[in-house]
């Protein structure tokens, strides 16, 4: 339905994207994982035309998106990663600004601006000033938009950050019903893993402009199928600790989090003895510990090094 061949983007010496290939099958839900400047907005940009690749190409139904880029627009839905709404116009204002440039009038463009409001629950607050709005309202006034047209395909980049996590998983939800019970097909940008897990039939990781791996969340996971992955919560912060666990060839990760430390070992190497006895010397009470089989973001690590939101 929507691919990538070969495709690739240079700022001077900068390469954003680099010889990047991805394909949308239709009804499909595909997430497009990666740390801050990965080149996800790049990709994106490229496929939606609002971007020329430098090389490659984009290909909607066989057909050339580069060469012909009026009949992708007409089927594809966007939101951005920015707002990109008028501040001083109404919700309302803003719908059929946008409803006219894509072609739409008269009680056509009433009836799907009715159909939008209420789908991203915006129905009693469509004639505030959007300046007035929450930025969970902005985001979800954003996709409205995106869905004016009825799109076969909506590309959302990065749609949650910076809201509450109510306004969040009103986002989450409205994602899946469109793709679920509408048929929408669905490229969703993010570096929200648990997103990404929660709402995709396959998931890309994408790190310094390459596509890395590619797969379900059970195919990704498997890169790891022989390795699991322990999770320690520590009654305090221990930098040496860290340092000890980093220096052991027998431990093949470490990661620092919000509870602890999470450690990588190969699957059956019985690791816990060596774990407590360099707690002890360091002085460290381990509060818990938990074994458990490595996920996404251990795969994302294994792969890249850094975390999905470096």
């Amino acid at each position: 339905m929507l691919e990538t061949v070969n495709l690739k983007k240079v700022f001077k010496r900068n390469i954003a994207a680099d010889d990047v290939n991805l394909y949308l099958d239709e009804g499909e839900s595909v997430g497009l994982l990666g740390p801050n400047g990965a080149g996800k907005s790049t990709t994106i940009s490229m496929m939606s035309t609002l971007m020329k690749p430098t090389t490659g190409d984009v290909k909607w139904n066989g057909r050339s998106v580069i060469q012909n880029p009026s009949e992708i627009r007409k089927e594809l839905g966007v939101v951005p990663q920015e707002i990109a709404l008028y501040q001083e116009l109404t919700a309302l204002e803003n719908l059929k600004f946008f409803g006219k440039i894509y072609g739409l009038s008269g009680s056509n463009l009433d009836r799907k601006i009715e159909e939008v409001v209420d789908h991203v629950g915006l129905n009693e607050r469509q004639n505030e000033l959007v300046k007035n709005y929450s930025g969970g309202m902005k985001r979800r006034l954003n996709i409205a938009v995106a869905l004016l047209h009825e799109p076969e395909i909506i590309i959302m980049d990065e749609p949650t950050v910076g809201i509450d996590p109510q306004s969040r998983n009103y986002i989450l939800e409205m994602v899946r019903q469109l793709n679920k019970e509408k048929g929408m097909t669905v490229l969703y940008t993010s570096h929200y893993m648990e997103e990404v897990e929660r709402l995709c039939d396959r998931i890309y990781i994408m790190d310094h402009g390459k596509i890395i791996a590619t797969g379900t969340k059970d195919e990704l996971t498997s890169i790891l199928s022989s390795e699991e992955s322990i999770l320690i919560e520590l009654d305090r912060d221990q930098p040496n600790l860290i340092e000890r666990y980093k220096q052991q060839e027998s431990i093949l990760q470490v990661t620092e989090t919000e509870k602890g430390i999470k450690l990588i070992v190969p699957k059956g190497s019985h690791q816990l003895g060596t774990i407590f006895d360099l707690a002890e010397e360091e002085q460290a009470q381990i509060v818990s510990m938990n074994v458990q089989v490595p996920t996404l973001e251990d795969v994302f690590l294994h792969l890249t090094g850094r975390k999905l939101r470096d």
